[in-house]
């Protein structure tokens, strides 16, 4: 099981990359979700992978709050904003405004590329949780 979600991963890694999306960026979308998700393990995991794709460590340092600060484009927001849905899938599902934004200004592609991103950080951060992954200094 834990192959195909790997091989899962793999596959939305090459959408990414095949839509435009940057690696660093797409470590924050990870990063994003495993912090909504509470799942120290891959907060831990895709803030280093971040900072070593070349993401700046204030991007990294304010994503909690990144709709207060001007660190991210227009495109990013949007990006930013369906990651968060996506992941917060259970409460409102996935909101029309937050959909049409990201229709507005991504591509299809990209925006495919965002949601498979959530289903399959989402399942990891399912399994890291709830398997104990080991998160110690």
């Amino acid at each position: 099981m834990y192959q195909g979600v790997a091989q899962l991963d793999n596959l939305v890694t090459q959408q990414l990359e095949q839509a435009g999306i940057k690696e660093g960026f797409a470590h924050l979308l990870r990063l994003r979700a495993s912090q909504l998700n509470q799942c120290a393990y891959c907060v831990r995991l895709h803030g280093k992978d971040a900072e070593d794709s070349g993401e700046s460590r204030d991007r990294i340092n304010v994503l909690p709050a990144w709709r207060e600060t001007g660190y991210f484009t227009v495109k990013e927001r949007a990006a930013l904003a369906l990651i968060e849905a996506v992941t917060l899938i259970s409460v409102g599902q996935v909101p029309d405004a937050v959909y049409d934004e990201a229709a507005n200004v991504l591509s299809q592609a990209e925006v495919a590329a965002i949601e498979w991103l959530g289903v399959v950080i989402n399942a990891w951060n399912r399994i890291a949780i709830s398997s104990r992954y080991p998160v110690k200094p």
